[in-house]
């Protein structure tokens, strides 16, 4: 099957690193993506993402890449890995699906094997994406096949990448299944577990996230309840991993950000409720994550007024939505920008992984030290590497007199020792 050209529809956090790890795999591939700029960056070797492993595999890769869908016209294997967003509503917004759909549909007929690896709910392969992809005449089955498997990726994670973590596959029929699973064993070095059905694929991914998303949810509920009752929520929960099992660890903290665990959710929440099911669980979890950027100002407003603080100044440590990644997608560190801007404070920001020319409303520094001059008041909102050495002496002599650890990621020893007014997540 190495013979067969491949194109990636979408080459962003997911579909980029996919289409570098077929290339190595001595596959002809082909990426396509509307944004020109991001196109022109990766022709020219340079990530478009803040990524070291994938600015390195750009050196020396055969990759082409295109903002036309017909230049991917012969491509025997089809990923459609663009992006899955909600709305203002939080409803599901599957247009950039169906626009891959329809950049792909006309080329079909060939015996092409369509995967979608975007994040839907159950029932998206069938309902939205097939009637695409037939309108044209080609026959699922007989013209084209039809696949999908869940991305699954972590960014900044050295030892779990796109190349090692086990998948699971669906298909629209055995053929689709077996031509996918035969894909994905020749790219992966890891596990490929075949589903059931289409729909039971679709649905791995929106339970794995919703899993996740219910259990920070529970910890941040703690937090937030043991703030009051002068208990460590972190000690707590070091100390319940101590069962060797029934239990595992999740941490509070500023809020869930990332592509993946703050939307996948509302895919589940929605597709039920069209079919007559209100997830109530899934949605107050959300409604408990969405609090914690709120929680994390309050604390931080909090801790201002104990320390007489007035100066409007107010510095953000991190912009991304988790450490050691430039990634913004959901950020709650821009919802803590929003809110303090709501109380009239003045909001600068530093993150070694973001800059400027990264969309952002909002000031970023590019020196820490700088950042730190006349900022009383200090929120760190992401854990970078940078940040867990900073000490409180050195915040301190800086004339900081305020910090809100929205990780929980310093040592509150020595935080609480220091002349500093200090705050954590629950702590």
């Amino acid at each position: 099957m190495v013979d067969a050209p491949v194109a990636v529809i979408g080459l962003g956090y997911v579909g980029l690193p996919l289409a570098l790890l077929a290339a190595q795999k001595d596959y002809d591939v082909i990426g396509v993506d509307a944004d020109k700029d991001k196109v022109q960056k990766i022709n020219s070797s340079v990530s478009p993402i803040h990524d070291e492993a994938i600015a390195s595999q750009l050196q020396r890769t055969a990759l082409r890449a295109t903002t036309d869908f017909a230049d991917a016209a012969h491509a025997r294997i089809i990923i459609i890995c663009v992006p899955t967003p909600v709305d203002h509503n939080c409803s599901p917004d599957l247009s950039p699906v169906k626009a891959a759909c329809r950049g792909i549909a006309r080329f079909l007929g060939g015996g092409q094997l369509v995967i979608v690896e975007s994040t839907i709910n159950p029932g998206v392969c069938e309902e939205v994406v097939l009637p695409i992809l037939e309108a044209t005449g080609a026959t699922c089955g007989v013209d084209f096949y039809l696949a999908h498997c869940p991305e699954r990726i972590n960014p900044g994670d050295t030892q779990w990448n796109v190349g090692n973590i086990p998948r699971v596959v669906g298909g629209y029929d055995a053929a689709s299944l077996d031509e996918a699973v035969t894909f994905y064993e020749s790219i992966l070095d890891a596990p490929i577990k075949p589903m059931g059905s289409l729909k039971e694929a679709e649905a791995v991914k929106v339970v794995e996230n919703s899993f996740r998303d219910i259990n920070i949810a529970f910890v941040n509920e703690l937090a937030m309840s043991f703030s009051t009752l002068n208990i460590d929520v972190v000690n707590v929960i070091d100390g319940a991993a101590t069962k060797p099992f029934s239990f595992m660890a999740h941490y509070p903290g500023a809020g869930v950000g990332g592509h993946c665990i703050p939307v996948d959710p509302y895919y589940l929440i929605e597709y039920a409720k069209q079919n007559g099911f209100d997830h109530t669980f899934l949605k107050t979890a959300r409604k408990v994550n969405r609090a914690m950027p709120a929680f994390t100002v309050d604390r931080l407003m909090g801790a201002r007024a104990a320390a007489k603080v007035t100066t409007p100044k107010v510095l953000v440590l991190g912009l991304s939505y988790k450490a050691n990644v430039g990634d913004l997608r959901e950020s709650p560190a821009l919802e803590i920008i929003r809110l303090l801007r709501g109380k009239e404070l003045d909001v600068i920001a530093y993150d070694p992984y973001v800059g400027s020319g990264d969309d952002i409303d909002v000031e970023v520094s590019t020196d820490l030290n700088e950042a730190l001059s006349g900022a009383e008041t200090v929120i760190l909102a992401t854990a970078h590497k940078e940040f867990l050495s900073l000490h409180p002496d050195d915040l301190h002599k800086r004339g900081v007199r305020v910090i809100v650890d929205g990780r929980n990621c310093l040592d509150k020893t020595s935080y609480q020792r220091s002349p500093l007014v200090y705050s954590g997540i629950g702590r």
